[in-house]
């Protein structure tokens, strides 16, 4: 077992495509981060294989910042220490829909319940009428295409010395961001097909680069755009930034963990 670096933070999105919120600890479960894109709005003019509406179409979404009402409820599931003790290891169960309630703070201080249909006439600003939006509820992570993202710091420096400028590594919307020591930008790429340990107890199978999209080139605390980002990405990488992954064995993930390749 060959350690890697550590866990420099935490990141969960209660709601597709809104701010996110960086925690102390996070319950890795099969179907991603405990808590993590949760709701989401689906959009009538969106394509079947993708039916939501996000930062791509409506980049002030960004400054949209949902908090879980009831914290306590929130934060790992409340049998997980119980199933944990039952050899070898049981998957927890998770809180009612009422425990996961989210209220959202919008642009101008505003602060709405998810189900608010005044929440949902905000976001419907400046779409066309084809836009119809509906909101949905997941137990499991309504993530884009694998359960689990991760991104390591040296990626965000590196990429900002490629453009010549700094870079927000908010930016890229990972769940863990990692901090690979004295590695160089995009050294997790080398992860893919590997396995990693995540303090004592949680696994991950790293499946493949990340693939991004135009909300990289949103400034996360403004929603301006800057498409010089995604285009150095996709000329020098691939189009590809960051890793995603599966979790082979559940548990809580620390800020300052160390992170190990097991193979």
């Amino acid at each position: 077992m060959n350690t890697v670096g550590t866990v420099e933070s935490l990141w969960r999105y209660p709601v597709k495509s809104m701010a996110g919120e960086q925690l102390q600890s996070a319950f890795a479960g099969f179907s991603g981060i405990y808590g993590d894109r949760i709701y989401a709005f689906r959009d009538a003019a969106a394509p079947p294989g993708f039916p939501y509406l996000t930062a791509r179409e409506r980049e002030q979404m960004l400054l949209f910042h949902p908090l879980f009402r009831h914290a306590e409820h929130a934060s790992r599931p409340e049998n997980q220490d119980a199933a944990e003790a039952l050899s070898p290891g049981v998957t927890p169960v998770y809180a009612e829909s009422g425990d996961l309630m989210v209220d959202v703070r919008t642009p101008d201080g505003a602060c709405l319940a998810i189900d608010d249909p005044a929440l949902v006439q905000l976001l419907s600003e400046g779409l066309r009428d084809r836009h119809q939006l509906r909101l949905t509820q997941s137990q499991r992570a309504l993530t884009d295409c694998r359960p689990i993202s991760l991104f390591s710091t040296q990626t965000a420096q590196g990429l900002g010395d490629e453009l010549s400028t700094t870079l927000d590594k908010r930016r890229f919307r990972a769940n863990i961001y990692l901090d690979l020591k004295e590695a160089s930008g995009f050294a997790e790429d080398q992860f893919v097909g590997r396995t990693l340990r995540i303090g004592a107890r949680v696994v991950l199978a790293i499946l493949e680069r990340d693939p991004r999209c135009k909300i990289i080139t949103l400034d996360p605390d403004t929603a301006e755009p800057n498409p010089v980002v995604m285009k150095g990405v996709a000329r020098g990488h691939d189009g590809k930034a960051g890793i995603y992954a599966a979790v082979l064995v559940e548990g809580t993930v620390r800020h300052g963990d160390e992170v190990s390749l097991l193979e």
